[in-house]
């Protein structure tokens, strides 16, 4: 997810669809019900890995449409089997449309949970990460559960992601940055500590509160900014009892006073600093992309290499979800990541997800079908 300004193009209207699913395929028992129940739970690919993206949702990233789902899906020529969105702890509620229209569409909802009223300020938040931990949001956090449990098929969440960078209010930078923890040996930072202590008071109370389908996301940043020992990946690793795959955002140039980075520079170098941080979870691109600049650098050639690289050398990689949007920046240039910016960078794309390494829905244990 990116900050930005001025986005063009209308908002649009939320469609509800209720999803056909029994209490045997969602793993929730009705009340007074003693028939035991297996949980459903996303399966990890044994080899291949999930089609993903995020489709240009509107300016606060939610405004789903079952239509814009099959859209993406017929221009690249495949189905996707995760379809992100953000959800802001100001919307003060759970997504319950944005949800059941994933899974209409056969995909598995991946949720930008982030604690934030909107893109405004990058600083602060009431839902500061102190003020979590304190307990001043469980009210909030208990009903976000029960609905979560209610809708019962697996559900991604990233929390707080790219919290290594300096453009969201959760960020360690805004929360004692790296100054030391008195006594603390290895050395700790107050930043990465505090969004630590958030992290797993946000995991603990969803888990208490039932809402066992959640698949928890750690989702740092490639690269960390500001680049220091105190705000490297590690440092914010919550540990591998609060995390079930592991993610990064991995883009190429976005803005037009950036330089063109490689495939190499933006996902293959970073890799490795992610997968150190646990040897056996799954990982997740769970952003990448590159926007359109041809004097800069070849959009179609850039993705070409992209999906090459995660096929064949990123052995832990499970999914990916490529973030296909538009807008325009403050100085009135614009930032096209979309798919489809030129015939060139459509057709790579279409070519690479073409090959049968990547899965167009997702797997579930036990199998479910797909709604109705």
């Amino acid at each position: 997810m990116k900050i930005r300004s001025g986005i063009f193009g209308p908002a649009l209207t939320l469609l509800l669809l209720q999803t056909s699913v029994t209490p045997a395929e969602t793993g929730v028992v009705p009340l007074g019900s003693t028939r035991p129940v297996q949980p459903i739970t996303l399966a990890v690919p044994e080899t291949g890995a999930y089609t993903g993206a995020y489709v240009d949702f509107g300016e606060h990233e939610d405004a789903v449409t079952l239509e814009q789902i099959e859209s993406f899906s017929a221009l690249v020529g495949k189905r996707q089997a995760i379809i992100a969105f953000s959800n802001y702890w100001g919307r003060g509620r759970f997504p319950t449309d944005q949800v059941r229209i994933i899974a209409q569409a056969g995909a598995v909802p991946l949720v930008f949970w982030n604690p934030w009223e909107d893109q405004e300020d990058t600083r602060k938040s009431r839902f500061d990460l102190a003020a979590i931990e304190a307990g001043q949001w469980d009210q909030y956090m208990d009903a976000w559960a029960a609905e979560a449990r209610a809708f019962g098929r697996p559900l991604l969440v990233s929390w707080g992601l790219e919290m290594n960078g300096e453009w969201f209010p959760w960020s360690g930078v805004f929360h004692g940055a790296g100054a030391s923890v008195p006594g603390a040996d290895p050395p700790r930072y107050q930043g990465p500590e505090a969004f630590k202590r958030a992290y797993r008071y946000v995991v603990d109370r969803m888990r208490a509160a039932g809402a066992t389908n959640l698949v928890w996301i750690f989702h740092p940043n490639n690269s960390s900014n500001p680049d220091a020992p105190w705000n490297q990946m590690a440092a914010y690793y919550p540990g591998s009892d609060y995390v079930d795959w592991l993610a990064m955002s991995a883009y190429g140039k976005q803005f037009p006073g950036e330089n063109w980075l490689s495939v190499k520079e933006s996902i293959l170098n970073d890799y490795a600093e992610l997968a150190a941080l646990d040897p056996r979870k799954p990982i997740l691109l769970a952003e990448w992309g590159v926007g359109e600049f041809p004097k800069q650098g070849d959009k179609g050639a850039w993705i070409r290499d992209a999906l090459t690289v995660m096929e064949h050398q990123l052995p832990r990689l499970k999914a990916a979800v490529f973030w296909h949007e538009q807008w325009q920046n403050g100085d009135l240039s614009y930032s096209n990541l979309r798919v489809n910016s030129s015939l060139s960078a459509l057709n790579a794309y279409r070519e690479g997800v073409s090959h049968s390494f990547w899965l167009p829905e997702p797997r579930y244990s036990p199998a479910v079908p797909a709604p109705k």
